[in-house]
């Protein structure tokens, strides 16, 4: 039997809106059926950007979740925006791909998770590097043995996010970007965790936390442009560029984990896996399955190396999560795994107020 096609509603027509209509339009049992956003001219510039026919334009998201044709929704909008948009397409009875980060707040990550679990709706977080090449072959890597038991995992997020970027104005400031850790580096905090899980699927679940916040952009109203490698007049981050976590997860591997917004370079995104029968840097290689290995073995393959969202292999998240609506099983990636990555973030923000190590989970007072 012909497996059912789905109907899309991509809501938020904004940077990375555009990859997700590029993903569902490729994939075959898809068709992007209505944007909606604040905007009736942000609808129409993204349909026609995109040349997609038979749109229908919502201004009003309630609206536009009552669509009969749309079965997943897309989350595109800003981050305080995600939860009330999740329980909202949940509450609709829609699948989800959720843009990350999922929440701005532990009190809205448990309502979304009640409002899914209420509903019984399939739902994807995009931690869109768990797709990429590298991140593929080194997940596959740890799998098949090839460094043996992994016991330490490292990740960062070095990203000079600036003014250059259209969200800035509103992930600038504490209110709405809450950390530098929540807005970009929780990517890291995926990665850390992917690599830690020692199965092909399995990411490894945090029970403790301890980190330090710091570097030198809070407050100043200056900032650096890579993409034209000159300092510029901004308005200020209101929260510290650099954070510095350290994570024990329940298998025993220890996390160490960045974010720096602060770094005077191009965008880089470190890995390091540590096992006792081999070690793994970006795509170069040390392991056991090589006798004799005199150098590093270099993976030729896509590293992690652009910001730029065309860059991040969407079309891989999209297509797992059909399959997975289709197959009616949960994605490896889905709001109740991502809410394990994001509680990290939180725990961070109460370690800088207590000075002291933080269990996971978190306590729900």
């Amino acid at each position: 039997m012909a497996e059912k096609s789905l109907g899309v509603l991509i809501h938020g027509a904004g940077w990375v809106a555009g990859e997700h209509v590029k993903a569902f339009t490729a994939n075959p049992h898809t068709r992007v059926v209505a944007v909606s956003s604040r905007k009736l001219s942000s609808c129409q510039r993204i349909a026609e950007t995109h040349g997609l026919p038979d749109v229908t334009f919502f201004t009003d998201y309630d609206k536009a979740l009552a669509h009969p044709g749309v079965d997943i929704v897309s989350v595109c909008t800003p981050q305080h925006l995600h939860a009330e948009n999740t329980i909202a397409a949940a509450r609709a009875g829609k699948h989800l791909v959720i843009e990350k980060p999922i929440a701005n707040s532990p009190a809205e990550m448990r309502a979304m998770r009640e409002a899914v679990r209420k509903a019984g709706v399939k739902t994807v977080v995009s931690f869109v590097l768990r797709w990429n090449p590298l991140f593929e072959t080194i997940k596959a890597m740890v799998a098949d043995n090839a460094v043996g038991k992994v016991y330490g995992v490292e990740a960062d997020y070095q990203h000079d996010i600036a003014s250059w970027w259209t969200g800035f104005e509103d992930a600038r400031t504490k209110k709405l970007g809450i950390s530098a850790m929540l807005t970009g580096g929780c990517h890291a905090l995926d990665a850390a965790r992917w690599f830690a899980g020692q199965g092909r699927y399995e990411a490894a679940t945090p029970i403790e936390v301890f980190a330090y916040a710091g570097g030198y952009r809070k407050g100043l109203s200056e900032e650096f442009n890579y993409l034209t490698n000159s300092w510029q007049p901004a308005p200020p981050l209101e929260y510290d560029d650099l954070e510095m976590v350290m994570i024990r997860f329940d298998n025993g591997v220890l996390g160490k984990v960045s974010v720096n917004y602060g770094c005077v370079m191009p965008y880089m995104f470190p890995i390091e896996v540590f096992g006792d029968r081999g070690t793994i840097k970006d795509n170069r290689v040390w392991s056991h399955k090589f006798p004799g290995q005199k150098k590093w073995v270099e993976i030729p393959t896509i590293l992690p190396d652009s910001a730029d969202v065309s860059h991040h292999p969407f079309q891989g998240q999209i297509d797992h999560f059909v399959e997975c609506i289709h197959q009616n099983h949960e994605s490896h990636c889905n709001l109740e795994d991502a809410i394990k990555t994001h509680e990290i973030v939180f725990a961070a923000q109460e370690c800088y107020r207590t000075r002291q190590p933080v269990q996971l989970p978190l306590s729900e007072k």
